[in-house]
């Protein structure tokens, strides 16, 4: 494992699970499942069967270093990397990549988020495995695909070819990736067998994710790439202040994996679930005889059916009469809202985030 590296996105806010997550403490350092884990937490120990533990790194901001070292001890200080600004996947990536590749220019690097849930670990294990195989003897860039259980509208999708890898016939070259489709175009997507979830993990070399920055992100690669001989050094803050203002803001995916001509993508079965959203969780969690998922205590539940109820707080919250909602209380906030409609929870933290008075609550 000594050439095995891993980077932990863990920048995001996760607005789609608020009240729960707030920007002060957002959904990768909650422990979500009620386990005394949070997922960032879990990320890490997974991670780490494949990669040793000094060489696993996570890209966040400065909001978060105090969570980063309460919750992630065994990470040397030099492998937590802080952004100044947001700039989406991209930027992130690099930087860790760059600096990977500063370090070690044989290093074998997986990029995964934070905050994702895994069920079968040793399968994801094995898949990583081959991952890190291929790619120390190939130039190509992996993407893990999921294999859809449902037509779902809120994962972006891959389409592979036929067309395998020499050295491991499960590897396909990608044809297409699609950003979330509607309803309609995902039930197409599934029917057809021809596409994946697309993860957003990735398996690649040090030497080919520099590579494919340069020759189809030339504007980051030439801003990350004179940071060669400064990273790990006392000057390498200076310089990641200086060039993230100037970065684009764009996501990984339209960057590289949607320009590059040698990506390709590993179907696996893993047990996955990105968490994005209540109703992700729902799926996830243990359900009463009534199909109600309760995470937290005290809550009494009566004429009730098919709810996510979260109550990290030690109120007593008594329901009646409810079906398909979501019940989310903090000691901050309450949040009703019905299933169908989890996807305007993000919009709903937008709105208050512009009110003055309530700003405060997210």
């Amino acid at each position: 494992m000594k050439n095995n590296y891993a980077i932990i996105m863990a920048g995001g806010v996760g607005s789609r699970f608020w009240p729960f997550s707030t920007q002060e403490n957002p959904k990768q350092f909650l422990d979500i499942l009620g386990i005394g884990k949070s997922l960032i937490q879990l990320t890490f120990e997974r991670l780490s069967k494949v990669c040793p533990k000094d060489q696993i790194f996570v890209v966040t901001n400065d909001d978060y270093a105090d969570l980063i070292d309460k919750q992630l001890p065994e990470i040397p200080k030099d492998n937590i990397l802080f952004e100044p600004v947001r700039r989406n996947t991209a930027p992130c990536v690099a930087y860790g990549c760059y600096k990977i590749h500063d370090k070690n220019p044989n290093a074998k690097i997986l990029v995964a988020p934070s905050d994702h849930l895994i069920i079968k670990e040793e399968d994801y294990l094995n898949a990583i495995r081959a991952a890190f195989s291929s790619c120390a003897h190939e130039d190509i860039l992996i993407t893990l695909g999921i294999k859809p259980t449902r037509p779902d509208t809120g994962y972006g999708y891959i389409q592979a070819t036929e067309i395998s890898l020499e050295s491991n016939k499960d590897l396909l070259k990608v044809k297409t990736f699609t950003e979330k489709p509607n309803k309609e175009l995902a039930e197409v997507f599934f029917e057809s067998g021809d596409f994946s979830w697309n993860s957003g993990m990735f398996i690649w070399s040090s030497k080919s994710i520099v590579n494919s920055f340069k020759q189809n992100m030339f504007e980051i690669h030439d801003l990350f790439k004179d940071g060669f001989g400064i990273y790990c050094t006392d000057k390498e803050h200076d310089f990641i202040q200086e060039i993230y203002a100037q970065c684009v803001n764009i996501s990984v995916d339209y960057a590289i994996l949607e320009k590059a001509d040698n990506v390709y993508v590993l179907p696996c079965d893993i047990g996955w679930t990105d968490l994005g959203t209540w109703g992700a969780l729902y799926n996830q969690v243990e359900k009463d005889s009534k199909d109600n998922a309760i995470v937290g205590k005290s809550v009494k539940l009566y004429n009730s059916v098919k709810n996510i109820i979260s109550n990290p707080t030690d109120k007593l919250i008594v329901i009646d009469g409810l079906e398909d909602y979501i019940v989310v209380n903090t000691s901050d906030a309450l949040l009703i809202c019905k299933k169908d409609n989890e996807q305007k929870i993000k919009q709903f933290v937008t709105d208050l985030g512009s009110t003055k008075e309530y700003k405060k609550f997210i």
